[in-house]
């Protein structure tokens, strides 16, 4: 398996270490029901087939912390973009979504 590292170019998967999810969000840790909502968080996952957003770490190059997609029945890349990239887009997308409902 072969990374395109938006730093450093295409690099082997030993340069990188896998980190797990990249879709899941983080449970409210205020919620009445945040106990529940933290187990299931961390233990109940589905292993679907097919294309999944995971967040690497470059350990052994630019340390940068990338969004992979990635089919995981052939081990495809589909993608790869930094971290602070796709959070910066969701933010963005999240801000442009709340204004345009009113704030709410």
């Amino acid at each position: 398996m072969r990374f395109n590292c938006p730093c450093c170019g295409e690099r082997g998967a030993e340069e990188f270490v896998y980190h797990g999810d990249a879709a899941a969000t983080r449970p409210d840790a205020n919620s009445p029901t945040a106990m529940a909502d933290f187990i299931a968080y961390t233990y109940e996952r589905t292993n679907a087939a097919g294309v999944h957003r995971e967040l690497w770490y470059h350990a052994a190059g630019c340390h940068l912390w990338l969004v992979v997609a990635r089919n995981v029945m052939n081990h495809q890349i589909i993608s790869v973009a930094r971290a602070r990239d796709v959070a910066l887009a969701q933010t963005a997308q999240a801000t442009c979504g709340a204004q345009s409902n009113g704030g709410t």
